[in-house]
């Protein structure tokens, strides 16, 4: 077959995006985009990147800034993200890049047409580079065997991070190896079929065990934001967790929805249609390793707390089913202060370097810009960015009931309102205020923005801009009807309090917003990584990991021990004898707990699909409070509100996977689009 020859000034950078052939489109060229190198911008300069240890380690992490701040979870969003689930949703439609959850929850989103979803040529990108290192890191003479463990540990790293994100985010990739494609070869050279999911999953979890060898086991407070050690592992676990739930797992699930998703050149299942148990014991096994994390300075993961003090509310009266509840963290909820503790993740205040539940996290400038969405019209910001009825109702009361739980004896009640201000752990709640929010757990306050809620804006020396009550009345200051722009409202009577300051300010003289970090993977995950995979097993399975035999059954104290810490740092009791002794209702405790402690972390997208249950989620309807009300009696009526953004979203099984570009699918003949994506 006749070859085709590039300008030898414009080389081939990637495999899989903007390679122009002149056979394909009858003339030769050579787009911009390939340019992609951060620090060198063509290959006549590789052979001196390779001359010294300090050029090979700022060409990886070049090839590391590629990756988009984590922290674009809702506006301009690489990842379908919050308001593509049942956590959140806005205003906007279609004719905007703006929200791309929203885009795709709607149906917007297509082949042709990814927005800011088409990440995977930026992938690819990282891959070759990440190769090239591995290919050619020995060429430097002043190279040394602790040199080299570190750069290949971090290259190893960075490339199966890219290869991660396409698996969760496209599904199976197209796995290279090691290999760096070669320029100026023949049309069937540069054709390849994907993987098939499980083969990802192997070739990922191997490359973050072999990344994790060369990786520091902690790094400085300078280096905050770059992985270490336990990042790689603790990314092997998500990944674990993934591979062993039921969309991945064979079974009824995976036959639904995967059953005719065949590779095309020799007919096997992109995703298995086998179920395999012991995929929950290795998954135990990964999770067991983080928690166990051994480090030569003697670091190991913890929750964040902050211990109680006179602002601390007490815990609850009522009679909770926890012998322990009232023991001496972590033992027990004592001892702690349950808001600072959640809220103070988030907002700026901790000291981000030196907290141990960050696994991994990084400084975001976008989750530090995007306060402005949530934050109120009449103290400059947007008043947008809703949380839904549905996310308001799964937090707790704080006492450990559910909402409907505590309604018998009007513990919770949906009438009336709050007679006093009650401060507690430096938050305010005010007078006034609808019962529906009194009595909650405190990782509601700390997450969720309510009508009538304070704002303290406490940066401002502006007395009209700070110690604001918002109130979301239609024709009220932070109302629909008086927003500085129709789509700037709270279309549910919430907003997104997560990741808000006390002194966070927009408006005024000296405003400021504090620095944000994103966390990334934190051990709250890790623990209930743990209790969900022991929780559905149902013999006993021996995995190997780290070249030794672990053995794992359904352990019941196990499950309460990791369980059991998110609960006693919200300030809630733990898990009762019959809970523990029914596999269905901790699933579902599970599920409800990671619904309300990941809320807006990116989680919950890939929670309901990997479960199964994405259909079911987004089958109930978004509901809300009732924005288009003046008065108090008639705004706290639920509703569905009255958005094209919410009426318009879409129910759809192909909908588990963002489609892969088409001009990638054009350019390689053996390649299958994901299910249901023409």
């Amino acid at each position: 077959m006749k070859k085709i020859f590039l300008d030898r000034n414009c080389p081939i950078k990637v495999l899989f995006f903007s390679i122009v052939i002149m056979a394909l489109v009858g003339a030769s060229s050579c787009s911009d985009f390939l340019n992609v190198d951060n620090y060198f911008d063509d290959e006549f300069k590789m052979d001196s990147t390779f001359t010294q240890v300090r050029y090979i380690e700022a060409y990886m992490w070049g090839a590391a800034s590629l990756f988009t701040d984590e922290g674009f979870i809702l506006r301009s969003n690489y990842t379908p993200g919050p308001y593509a689930t049942d956590e959140g949703t806005n205003n906007f439609r279609e004719g905007n890049n703006i929200y791309e959850g929203t885009n795709f929850a709607q149906g917007f989103i297509t082949p042709d047409n990814l927005g800011n979803l088409n990440m995977w040529g930026t992938y690819y990108k990282v891959i070759r580079k990440c190769n090239t290192i591995l290919n050619r890191m020995d060429e430097a003479s002043d190279m040394t065997p602790v040199n080299r463990r570190y750069i290949e540990g971090y290259t190893r790293f960075w490339r199966a991070y890219a290869y991660y994100n396409i698996l969760i985010d496209f599904g199976p990739p197209i796995l290279l190896g090691d290999e760096v494609v070669a320029n100026n070869e023949s049309l069937e050279y540069y054709d390849r079929t994907r993987s098939t999911y499980d083969e990802a999953v192997e070739y990922i979890c191997n490359e973050f065990e072999l990344a994790a060898k060369g990786m520091p086991a902690s790094v400085a407070t300078m280096d905050f934001g770059r992985p270490a050690r336990g990042a790689a592992y603790a990314l092997a676990s998500r990944l674990r967790l993934i591979h062993a739930s039921p969309l991945f797992n064979g079974g009824q699930i995976a036959r639904r929805y995967f059953s005719d998703w065949k590779r095309s050149t020799d007919g096997v299942h992109y995703v298995s249609q086998t179920p395999d148990e012991s995929r929950w014991a290795l998954a135990a096994a990964n999770a067991k390793r983080v928690i166990d994390e051994p480090s030569e300075s003697g670091f190991k993961y913890e929750l964040y707390t902050v211990p109680a003090d006179d602002n601390t509310p007490p815990l609850p009266a009522s009679p909770i089913n926890d012998p322990n509840y009232t023991s001496e963290w972590p033992n027990g909820a004592a001892g702690i202060d349950h808001y600072r503790s959640y809220d103070e993740l988030f907002s700026g205040e901790c000291a981000a370097p030196t907290v141990k539940e960050f696994i991994w996290a990084r400084k975001s400038e976008q989750t530090k810009y995007l306060i402005r969405g949530p934050h109120p019209i009449s103290l400059g910001g947007w008043g947008r960015f809703s949380v839904t009825q549905k996310m308001v109702d799964a937090y707790r009361m704080d006492d450990g009931r559910t909402i409907d739980e505590a309604m018998a004896d009007g513990y919770y009640s949906e009438s009336g309102y709050t007679g006093a201000v009650k401060m507690f752990s430096g938050y305010r709640l005010n007078a006034g205020v609808y019962n529906m929010y009194v009595n909650r757990e405190m990782r509601f306050y700390a997450s969720v923005g309510f009508n009538e809620a304070f704002w303290p804006c406490l940066s401002t020396t502006d007395v009209s801009a700070r110690e604001h009550t918002a109130k979301y009345y239609a024709y009220d200051e932070d109302g629909r009807g008086t927003a500085n722009e129709p789509l700037n409202y709270a279309m549910t009577g919430y907003v997104l309090r997560k990741y808000y300051h006390p002194m966070d300010a927009l408006k005024g003289a000296s405003a400021r917003v504090m620095d944000k970090v994103f966390p990334i993977i934190r051990y709250a995950e890790i623990l209930l990584n743990y209790a969900e995979a022991l929780n559905n097993l149902t013999t006993t399975h021996t995995v190997e990991i780290d070249g030794e035999t672990k053995t794992f059954s359904r352990d019941l104290s196990e499950i309460r021990w990791a369980f059991n810490q998110i609960r006693y740092r919200a300030g809630l009791p733990g898990l009762t004898d019959a809970e523990l002794n029914d596999p269905g209702k901790i699933q579902k405790l599970i599920e409800q707990e990671r619904m309300v402690e990941f809320m807006h972390e990116n989680r919950r997208y890939y929670d309901v699909r990997r479960w199964g249950i994405y259909e079911q989620t987004e089958r109930e309807p978004i509901m809300g409070m009732n924005a288009d009300a003046s008065d108090k009696d008639a705004f706290y009526q639920r509703v569905m509100p009255g958005s094209a953004a919410i009426h318009g979203r879409v129910i759809h099984r192909k909908l588990m996977f963002v489609p892969v570009p088409r001009s990638e699918i054009r350019r390689l003949p053996s390649f299958d689009q994901n299910p249901g994506w023409e």
